[in-house]
């Protein structure tokens, strides 16, 4: 009830003002967590070596925006969210596959505004996006409310969810999912991500393999000031062959590209070396 106030009331504020309340809230975060604070500067120079200060405040302020925007991007008229997107470079990618009757894998990771990249993608052609129950049960009727409009569907992260992703493939549509997300046990593998072994889903690798599909990776850069966001989409460097351990490779150096591209709004807080919850594979996986 509380959390759904919360959310209603903040979703009236402009995106601008959000923008600047989640940049202070990102401050007061990294200021007030020991262990997030070491996690966001481990895991940033674990990728670019030596930090740069700006690429590490501008992390430290947009992983609030990252949340403070969320009652804005969930509740807001779905045309109003869609045009706040700017400017978008590569769409010639989605054309292309829609010429060739392809479906598309989007692969979108923690990077600036992940969850305005679907609604923009179903406000222009069907998609259907891998959905993960948040921990926060209250948040659930609103996360759906502002997923499941426009052309967009969810699919659970189960059994089910997936036999929806492949037919929603083979009916040359499109998917979306968070490929840097950790996986449970036994639904994963060990790669290495900026040169560290990570536990990574092995489903987007799989899906990526139902023929005629075109992976496409994407990710909406934040503009300053509210202003709203430049959605960027890019073509794979390298092809997704050879056996499941290298696919998954393969997928995590495309995943780095990406976000070296702009690693000031990469979610580096996220525990991208976590252990899987339980499994002995994991276990022995994560001591190797």
């Amino acid at each position: 009830m509380i959390v759904n106030l919360l959310f209603r009331v903040l979703a009236r504020f402009p995106l601008s003002l959000l923008h600047l309340f989640g940049g202070w809230a990102g401050w007061i975060a990294y200021a007030a967590s020991p262990s997030y604070r070491r996690r966001v500067r481990r895991h940033l120079a674990q990728a670019v070596g030596d930090v740069d200060p700006a690429v590490l405040h501008s992390a430290i302020a947009e992983a609030g925006r990252q949340a403070f925007e969320l009652p804005w991007l969930w509740l807001r008229p779905a045309e109003e969210v869609v045009a706040k997107v700017k400017r978008v470079e590569g769409w010639e990618l989605v054309d292309a596959a829609h010429r060739e009757g392809a479906g598309i894998v989007f692969m979108t990771p923690h990077l600036g505004c992940f969850e305005v990249t679907a609604q923009y993608i179903a406000s222009l052609t069907p998609i259907t996006v891998l959905y993960r129950p948040p921990r926060n049960a209250a948040l659930e009727p609103l996360m759906q409310a502002g997923r499941v409009r426009g052309q967009m569907k969810t699919a659970p992260a189960d059994l089910s969810g997936v036999r929806r992703l492949v037919k929603t493939l083979r009916s040359h549509e499109a998917i979306g999912m968070l490929p840097d997300q950790v996986p449970g046990a036994g639904e994963g593998a060990w790669a290495d991500f900026f040169g560290r072994p990570a536990w990574t889903m092995t489903l987007a690798a799989r899906l990526a393999e139902v023929k005629g599909v075109h992976v496409i990776y994407c990710w909406a850069e934040r503009l300053p000031h509210g202003e709203g966001y430049v959605f960027r989409l890019s073509a794979p460097v390298e092809p997704l062959e050879g056996d499941l351990p290298a696919r998954v490779a393969t997928m995590n150096r495309e995943i780095e590209r990406v976000i070296l591209k702009c690693p000031g709004q990469y979610m580096w807080g996220y525990n991208r070396y976590k252990k899987p919850r339980t499994g002995r594979e994991a276990a022995a996986g994560s001591e190797a």
